[in-house]
């Protein structure tokens, strides 16, 4: 399990969760800002002067996931977070991620008032980090005060077990968060993700198309990157009802008829991925009375849009957009192609 301490910069996270692994049996202290500094040694710097926060580098948010997947799995337990997320999307991909390996998250927010808050900006100091460094620590945290409040009003408290720290100590603090963890107040997360496959899969996508032959494309909460609506093939099931049945679930419209084969691609595998066949039908057009009925699984996806061939190119990952563009081809022939690794072979 993990206990996520969030809240703005200086609200006192890593404080408390310094605290709280006395409190909780068998719990390890996991700072994700390694991760950061880490970083500024192994990326080029024109990919580090590319991006204002290590958070919007992908490459972080995975090593987050994998990371605290890794060191559960060797010291198992709990481990505490302490880890300023402020963009909805972050958490979703990132507590998406550790959903799919089966790991639970109590999601905490620590929250003070503002003036608190600024006092406690006001007096941090890191004699490691120098005067300069020390002042860089507080202006940034100045900055994030506001994207703070945008997210505290839009979707944060809601999310988390909030408690108030205006009037606690760090050791108080922990104290809270312990009561909350034991007597289950700080539930776990409703990010829904299917395990990590262990053996080869088959997977079944399909093409949903607006009335200006637009595509539609959704976008999951647990993963970088737009995707069309579908999902891995249960066993003993038809790939094409695997659609059907995807569809309803994911986006709520229920398609008449049996969707049409377009593409067959063979993914090879890539450890840790095992790759296997994914399938991409035709679900057929959506007029506006359709499409206005769609409904979107808050836990599993976070937006949908139809897009034009060019436009999915700058969301979908390659792989995914080399598929939708020979499944547009074949639609177009009334064929079905054969791909393996997304280029048609035969």
């Amino acid at each position: 399990m993990i206990v996520w301490i969030n809240g703005a910069f200086s609200a006192g996270k890593t404080s408390a969760a310094r605290e709280l692994i006395d409190l909780i049996p068998n719990s390890t202290f996991y700072d994700p800002e390694l991760i950061g500094g880490g970083l500024r040694y192994l990326l080029p710097q024109k990919r580090l002067a590319e991006v204002g926060d290590y958070q919007d580098l992908p490459i972080w948010r995975r090593l987050v996931v994998d990371t605290a997947a890794a060191l559960l799995a060797e010291v198992g337990g709990v481990l505490v977070v302490p880890m300023t997320l402020l963009r909805q999307e972050y958490r979703d991909e990132i507590f998406g991620g550790l959903a799919a390996r089966r790991i639970p998250v109590c999601h905490v927010l620590l929250s003070c008032e503002e003036t608190i808050l600024r006092e406690r900006i006001a007096a941090r100091e890191d004699p490691a980090d120098g005067p300069e460094g020390s002042e860089r620590a507080r202006q940034w945290a100045y900055e994030h005060i506001e994207p703070y409040r945008a997210a505290l009003s839009s979707w944060l408290a809601a999310d988390a077990h909030v408690i108030d720290t205006s009037a606690l100590t760090p050791a108080g603090t922990a104290v809270r968060i312990a009561d909350a963890v034991r007597t289950g107040a700080a539930g776990g997360c409703e990010i829904v993700q299917t395990p990590e496959p262990t053996a080869e899969t088959v997977a079944a996508g399909v093409l949903l198309f607006d009335e200006a032959d637009r595509v539609l494309l959704v976008d999951p909460t647990y993963k970088p990157g737009w995707e069309f609506p579908g999902g891995v093939v249960e066993r003993g099931e038809a790939p094409a009802r695997a659609g059907v049945r995807e569809v309803k679930e994911e986006i709520g419209i229920e398609l008449a008829e049996v969707p049409r084969l377009l593409v067959v691609d063979w993914e090879p595998p890539r450890p840790p991925a095992f790759g296997g066949l994914r399938l991409i039908f035709d679900g057929g057009r959506l007029d506006s009375a359709a499409a206005g009925r769609l409904v979107l699984p808050g836990s599993e996806l976070r937006g949908w849009r139809f897009v034009t061939e060019e436009e999915a190119a700058g969301l979908l990952p390659e792989n995914r957009y080399e598929r939708l563009r020979w499944a547009l081809r074949a639609r177009e022939r009334s064929a079905v192609l054969n791909l393996e690794a997304g280029v048609p072979v035969g």
